[in-house]
């Protein structure tokens, strides 16, 4: 039995959703972590998982909800709350004995990074590997999907500078096809898994949306943001990481690199922004 957070899906890639359908492809038993049973809990009770509904930041609803439980899969939204939830799932992961825990984190994590999230990021890897569960890290990079939240009919308004700037980007799907292949292998792996599908330039990657890239100055994307996003936490973070993309340009980074991870364990080449 594996137990699945984020299983309803959402804007942020779903990728809960996608891991659930394909762990069920492959014929394992599914728990669904959701928030509500709304109509996407039943949908997934059609596709043959168990459901339970709770608050994964709240103990008393995450504990129960690993009764019979070997691995588990964990991502949380870009918004409050990531350290409760860590905090709560790897104790009752820890109390059932799981065996593996494969949880998103991002591309950057460290205790220096240079965003909040990240940062955060980092320390919840930490509790993770203290709980002594088995811990996989997959460090992703800008989901495909974020840029197309942030993008409107026409435009994709970025405060990332000329079209030039490059940016580390993967599929939500390929996250879910590693993090589903993860779970289903038996042998040991890699604690800590970068996941870069694809190196574009933010020119590139709004003309493979449809869309035009303009450079906007930080405060008025900030505040186009929060009206967008309507969350601080968001708005925090995306601030931070559009201005660290912005600083290095198109220049190099060490984690500016395709990792041939995806290949292995999704069983397919990464895909690309541009429908490849």
């Amino acid at each position: 039995m594996i137990l699945v957070t984020g299983a309803a899906g959402g804007a942020q890639g779903a990728t809960g959703r996608l891991v659930t359908e394909l762990l069920l492809e492959r014929g394992h038993r599914v728990r669904a972590f959701v928030r509500a049973d709304d109509h996407r809990a039943r949908d997934l009770r059609k596709l043959g998982a168990e459901v339970v509904t709770g608050d994964l930041r709240e103990i008393t609803q995450v504990r129960p909800a690993f009764t019979g439980i070997e691995r588990a899969y964990f991502t949380y939204p870009v918004t409050a709350g990531l350290l409760d939830a860590t905090a709560a799932f790897a104790a009752a992961a820890k109390e059932a004995g799981v065996a593996r825990v494969v949880e998103v984190s991002q591309l950057d994590a460290s205790p220096v990074a240079g965003t909040p999230r990240m940062r955060r990021h980092w320390l919840s890897e930490q509790v993770f590997d203290w709980a002594g569960v088995g811990a996989v890290h997959l460090r992703a990079a800008v989901f495909f999907e974020n840029l197309q939240v942030a993008a409107d009919e026409r435009e994709l308004a970025l405060p990332l500078g000329p079209p030039e700037t490059r940016i580390p980007l993967i599929a939500a799907e390929d996250v879910a096809r590693v993090a589903a292949g993860f779970l289903d292998e038996e042998g040991p792996v890699e604690a800590v898994v970068p996941l870069t599908g694809q190196m574009a330039t933010i020119g590139e990657a709004a003309a493979a949306l449809g869309k035009e890239y303009v450079d906007v100055a930080p405060e008025v994307w900030e505040q186009r943001a929060r009206e967008r996003y309507r969350d601080p936490y968001a708005v925090e973070h995306l601030s931070h990481l559009w201005a660290i993309f912005r600083f290095i340009g198109s220049g190099d980074h060490p984690l500016y690199r395709v990792t041939d991870v995806i290949r292995h364990a999704a069983g397919r080449p990464p895909r690309t922004i541009q429908g490849g």
